[in-house]
């Protein structure tokens, strides 16, 4: 319980990052397109340029898009989408390489980004929702936390289901934590160990 305090204080502080109004979701007009629609949703900015879409979505930030970054950034390792099927992720990925990997080796460079913004282009709505890309921290502050509360929460105010299925889950890993630290304090005992497992000297 002491952590989960501790993390309302830690939320709190995040609702107030930038973007958007006090850190919360610009408004975008309901025919934006879904690079519009997922940085404002997602990412609660409404004024960034190609170069800094492709840096925000280069996870591991090697200078191309690789197949699983472009699922990643279409949501589809969030549990939104874990029914999608295997044929249908593959479908998403296909689709995106098609169109922005020009040299058909199976990423998406820096540049290949570029020219196809350059080209008029945007990147298309393939019904996989707004991107969750973010861990369950980033997912509930940016998509709950922001909507719901402000910095004078207080622990008693979080009632949402959401609320309680958030910490909840922090007290089991918690939980879990203490256990495994508990273990780490056990002795071992000799004679508990069988015969076959014992060094022989």
């Amino acid at each position: 319980m002491r952590s989960s305090i501790v993390s309302v204080a830690a939320l709190a502080g995040l609702a107030l990052a930038p973007g958007g109004v006090n850190g919360h979701q610009p408004a975008v007009p309901a025919n934006a397109d879904w690079m519009t629609k997922h940085m404002a949703e997602e990412h609660h900015m409404d004024n960034w340029d190609a170069g800094a879409f492709f840096a925000l979505h280069d996870y591991n930030s090697n200078g191309v898009w690789e197949g699983s970054e472009l699922q990643r950034t279409y949501g589809l390792m969030d549990v939104s989408n874990k029914d999608m099927s295997p044929a249908k992720r593959e479908e998403v990925l296909q689709t995106l390489l098609h169109l922005l990997d020009l040299n058909n080796d199976g990423e998406v460079s820096r540049n290949e980004f570029l020219t196809f913004i350059k080209d008029g282009k945007t990147l298309p709505d393939l019904n996989t929702g707004p991107g969750h890309h973010g861990d369950d921290e980033y997912e509930y502050e940016i998509h709950h936390w922001e909507k719901y509360h402000d910095e004078n929460t207080k622990l008693e105010d979080l009632t949402h289901p959401e609320d309680i299925e958030h910490f909840k889950k922090h007290e089991e890993m918690e939980a879990e934590e203490e256990r495994l630290a508990n273990l780490n304090t056990i002795s071992i005992i000799e004679a508990n160990i069988p015969q076959k497992f014992r060094r022989q000297s």
